[in-house]
């Protein structure tokens, strides 16, 4: 089983639809102990997904955006962790659906720090528990080019990129892998909540070479799982296309 023995930090699951349920799913039935984060509200919402897979995990609290969650990240999982998945994305209604020009700099900020930023607080908070191998996944989207609705998240995700290559770079020394899976869209909570982002789905799958099915997210998962297996070695600061290969045609 390619993660045996290992154990992986899960973020981002509120219910089955989540984009990281699937990644929990196979984990587990790829020999790995998953330890899941949410908080506030949403817990309740996670504690009822998480007794849906295969052995029922714990839960930690931890919010990205708040620094006190992250300082007490490694005592609440505690021992060690081989991996993380990031996630974790989120923009005030103004920053999509057509809004680009005229989205404040208050909700821009927040969307920055939520999608982006937070992949390095994640990392950081995670890196007491990491030893050398440890590998870092986050949730991408093709951000190389303007797609409609989706505005300041397509920045923020541009950014995410950017986060983590430089990660890459200065966890390098360290043994410790940085990679994003850039996925075509899936009908997750938070797809659903962006208006018109059932745009993507009819083109997606009539470019894509391979077919494009939103409804099933589990080549996307297993990408991620992949990645946080030892089968990429000498593998970070990439973006590997989950997409259908979508990315590489043009109109």
């Amino acid at each position: 089983m390619l993660l045996e023995g290992k154990r992986i930090l899960v973020t981002g699951i509120t219910n089955e639809s989540s984009l990281a349920f699937p990644v929990a799913r196979i984990a587990q039935e790829q020999g790995a102990e998953v330890v899941l984060s949410s908080f506030g509200r949403v817990m309740s919402i996670t504690r009822r997904a998480a007794r849906r897979l295969p052995a029922e995990p714990e839960i930690v609290e931890l919010d990205v955006s708040n620094q006190d969650d992250l300082d007490a990240l490694a005592e609440r999982v505690g021992g060690r962790l081989d991996g993380a998945v990031h996630s974790i994305a989120f923009a005030p209604p103004s920053c999509l659906g057509g809004g680009f020009l005229d989205a404040p700099w208050e909700d821009v900020s927040i969307a920055l720090q939520v999608s982006a930023y937070s992949l390095k607080a994640l990392t950081v908070a995670a890196l007491p528990l990491m030893p050398e191998g440890g590998s870092i996944v986050g949730f991408d989207f093709d951000s190389t080019r303007a797609f409609p609705v989706y505005d300041w998240m397509g920045v923020a995700k541009s950014a995410l990129q950017s986060v983590a290559r430089f990660l890459a770079r200065d966890l390098g020394a360290r043994k410790v892998r940085v990679n994003l899976v850039a996925a075509g869209p899936s009908r997750s909570l938070a797809a659903r909540s962006i208006p018109g982002y059932e745009l993507f789905e009819d083109v997606w799958n009539e470019r894509a070479p391979l077919g494009w099915d939103t409804r099933d997210a589990e080549p996307i998962a297993k990408a991620c799982v992949a990645l946080l297996s030892d089968w990429f070695p000498a593998t970070t600061g990439e973006v590997v296309h989950v997409d259908g290969g979508f990315h590489a045609i043009g109109a």
